[in-house]
């Protein structure tokens, strides 16, 4: 008898960590030096996590071995809920957080608690693919709405409007934007919001790089532009505290609950469902949000972060054939490969004959449900002068490379 996959998983695939990947490994394995650009893990990068964070783990491991509240220690939550007071949620409590093992684990709790077969949710494109997999495999229907490259990636407002029907349940809003970069202005928030209230849909509000900006720009908090409507916050320490191995995460559920009750129930049911999250972690989350923001030097003018920006910004746009929107926050670029310079039909193709080659790891365009094979995306982590040599050793391969 062969034992075969769930049908639930028909239609669900996360690319970031995709097939791929096991090329990478087997090259690896075959002693290959790859250079991993596919995945934000900023401790591949020399990224160290603050000291302070790692001193308060250390100080909670002798009260880590049993479990913990179900939405999380109570010092954590408090902390996350000062944390969104301060940037305009003066309703937030203790009550309204729950701590999981990094955004992914809350996303899926949050999407399975509130997603019927065929609801659907409408989700950008391109997107964090996480959000289009959870859907799907709720049964759900992920609807994309566009993201306007011509617009600095800004989802296109009409667009996104006329994608709602009467099966529409909740927004997705990435922002920061995986993979683009892009940080929302508040009037777009504004008209995405409005939409969102006047179509009585729950908006799931996908933070995790609120605090990667570059070059002065402002992240808005989708919770603080529309306090009436029913928010639901994930974020976490993993990118801007550099712990991403400590799998420490946070949602916040916030406006108006009084007619949620049965679905946050649900929440709490699944909260339940998987015990705690991972004690240790739970200890990083108060020193982090109490600590300095150490994150802010980076993206300053001469930080690190904000050097290698624009140092893969500029590279990418000096190929041939090649453009990328400049990235306003977060740890990617999503450039794109005009059609009639890289005629490219399959992009997944393209990124493992890539790897092949150059032994660089990317991620296709079309792993973040975007439509067309003509985009890929780029960590940004790595130091200055390696994204200089393996983006002009990108340059190189596209030259001379046909499908």
């Amino acid at each position: 008898m062969e034992f075969r996959q769930s049908s639930k998983l028909t239609g669900v695939c996360y690319e970031i960590r995709g097939p791929v990947i096991e090329h990478a490994d087997a090259l690896e394995a075959a002693g290959h030096s790859v250079l991993r650009l596919n995945t934000g893990n900023p401790a591949l990068f020399g990224f160290d996590a603050p000291e302070e964070i790692v001193r308060e783990v250390s100080r909670g491991l002798a009260e880590s071995h049993g479990y913990t509240d179900s939405r999380g220690i109570l010092p954590a939550r408090r902390a996350v809920a000062g944390y969104y007071r301060e940037r305009g949620l003066a309703e937030v409590d203790v009550a309204d957080v729950y701590l999981g093992n990094g955004v992914s684990e809350l996303i899926s709790m949050a999407v399975q608690a509130f997603v019927d077969d065929g609801d659907e949710v409408l989700i950008p494109t391109p997107d964090f693919p996480l959000w289009t997999a959870v859907t799907t495999l709720a049964g759900g229907r992920p609807v994309h709405y566009l993201c306007d490259e011509g617009a600095d990636w800004f989802p296109d407002l009409d667009d996104l409007a006329a994608k709602i029907t009467d099966r529409t349940r909740a927004l997705v809003i990435i922002n920061p934007n995986n993979p683009t970069g892009a940080v929302y202005p508040r009037e777009i928030l504004e008209g995405m919001l409005d939409l969102a209230r006047r179509h009585h849909l729950m908006v799931f509000a996908d933070e995790i790089y609120d605090q990667i900006l570059y070059d002065d720009h402002v992240h808005h908090l989708a919770a603080a532009v529309a306090p009436d409507v029913l928010c639901l916050t994930f974020s976490g320490l993993s990118k801007a505290y550099r712990v991403a191995g400590y799998r420490a995460g946070w949602m916040v559920v916030s406006g108006p609950k009084h007619h949620a009750a049965d679905f946050l129930e649900g929440l709490r049911m699944l909260a339940s469902m998987r015990l705690c999250a991972n004690a240790p972690g739970q200890y990083a989350v108060r020193a982090a949000l109490a600590g300095p923001r150490s994150v802010r030097e980076l993206v300053l003018p001469g930080g690190r972060l904000r050097e290698q920006r624009d140092r893969a910004w500029e590279k990418l746009n000096e190929i041939p054939g090649v453009s990328c929107v400049k990235p306003k926050g977060a740890l990617y670029a999503f450039p794109r490969l005009d059609p009639a310079v890289h005629r490219i039909h399959d992009d997944e193709k393209f990124v493992l004959d890539l790897l092949l080659r150059e032994k660089i790891q990317v991620v296709q365009g079309t792993g973040f449900n975007w439509p067309r094979p003509d985009h890929f995306r780029i960590l940004t982590l790595p130091a200055a002068d390696d994204l200089d040599a393996a983006i002009s050793r990108i340059g190189r391969f596209l030259t001379g490379y046909r499908q």
